[in-house]
């Protein structure tokens, strides 16, 4: 079996995630290519190598530009702030790594674009790690809609809420800062609603946008003894949000459907509520990651006199990836996706073949969610180019 050393760029919570997904991997499923935590990079060097002892990482280093040039990195992880991943994603694609990166792609459609063509140029694979359509159930909607069983779609309604800021005292951590989150929930949130909307429907011709701020300062964060995003520690002062924390968008479909896209951090109860509906000629489909192992369908294919929603639960062998954990019935989680992900895309460099989405979707995506705050902006409706 050939090794891939990789290199993973970040330690917090997305790096934990990470880290698990290059363990779990190779311990499920049959692949050709051994995945090495070789080195983790970080900027604060004792918690970094306390991560590293844990999670199995081999060397720890605080400059990432010294891990992209090693010849003996094969693949680059990136688990970093938004800001940082144009240029690590660049100058990895541009040294002959592959490239696996957290969403959303980039702050802007134009280093997004960038990304895309010097990968493309340097020829390794790419991927972005819109990890929700990796879950068995949105694969059994994807396999649902492509054979037909719902028909000619006629609207997506999605929501994606969360409630971690509603307390005016949780910090400015960088995800409440443009110069490095680029955007509020519209890019952490929108961001995977639109590429299942993408995935599952087809591609956005048009966006209006709507977004609002309800807390405006926050206390500031002390980065080095911050845990995850959701158990942030307080420093001293006071700084500005400069994110929106709520963002909506009504959309067209170039199929000629229509969608709905809602934004939020300040939804109390909704821990991490990623939820769609999906309507059709012959059917509708519903899904919310909060109970991801099921996907409810209706049909307008039964009998009137039993019509209605059906749960499936997606834990059978014929549902994607499933045939490599445990018996039927038997439901997975959250880091199964992350898995998932890695599986393919070690498959995909083992191969020589694309996978996606990759940093064209992760473009495509970012195109739709900046015409989203440009129309909030401008009031007015976006049309996006062909």
């Amino acid at each position: 079996m050939k090794k891939m050393n990789v290199g993973l760029m970040g330690y917090k919570f997305m790096g934990k995630a990470h880290s698990n997904a290059w363990i779990k991997a190779p311990l499920f499923f049959d692949l050709n290519l051994l995945p090495v935590r070789k080195v983790v990079c970080g900027r604060h060097a004792e918690p970094l190598k306390a991560f590293a002892e844990k999670w199995g990482w081999e060397e720890v280093e605080t400059d990432w530009q010294k891990v992209v040039s090693r010849d003996d990195i094969d693949i680059i992880d990136i688990s970093l702030p938004t800001n940082l991943h144009h240029d690590v994603a660049v100058a990895a694609a541009r040294a002959g790594k592959q490239i696996f990166c957290e969403k959303p792609l980039a702050l802007t459609l134009e280093q997004s674009k960038h990304m895309y063509e010097v990968a493309e140029k340097a020829g390794v694979v790419h991927y972005v790690n819109f990890n929700y359509r990796r879950c068995p159930a949105i694969g059994l909607a994807k396999r649902l809609i492509d054979e037909g069983k719902i028909g000619r779609v006629f609207h997506w309604r999605g929501a994606y809420l969360q409630s971690w800021i509603v307390d005016p005292n949780f910090p400015l951590t960088w995800h409440l800062q443009k110069e490095m989150a680029g955007a509020g929930p519209q890019w952490d949130l929108n961001s995977h609603s639109v590429d299942l909307a993408r995935y599952l429907v087809g591609d956005i011709q048009s966006v209006m946008g709507m977004k609002a701020n309800f807390i405006t300062d926050r206390p500031l964060a002390d980065e080095v003894a911050a845990g995850t995003f959701k158990s942030a520690t307080l420093g001293t002062g006071k700084g500005k949000v400069t994110v929106e924390d709520a963002a909506s968008m009504l959309v067209e479909f170039k199929n000629g459907a229509l969608g709905s896209f809602e934004s939020s951090r300040f939804a109390p109860g909704r821990k991490n509520y990623n939820y769609f509906e999906i309507y059709g000629s012959k059917g509708s489909l519903v899904f919310n990651l909060e109970q991801m192992n099921e996907l409810q369908f209706f049909s307008l294919d039964d009998p009137g006199y039993e019509q209605g929603f059906k749960t499936i639960l997606a834990t059978e062998n014929v549902h994607p990836y499933i045939s490599h954990w445990w018996p039927s019935g038997h439901i997975i989680g959250y880091e199964h996706e992350h898995v998932h992900a890695v599986v393919d895309f070690l498959t995909a460099i083992e191969k020589q073949e694309s996978i996606a989405p990759n940093f064209y979707d992760g473009m495509k995506v970012i195109e739709v969610l900046e015409a989203g705050l440009k129309s909030a902006e401008s009031g007015q409706k976006i049309v996006l180019p062909d």
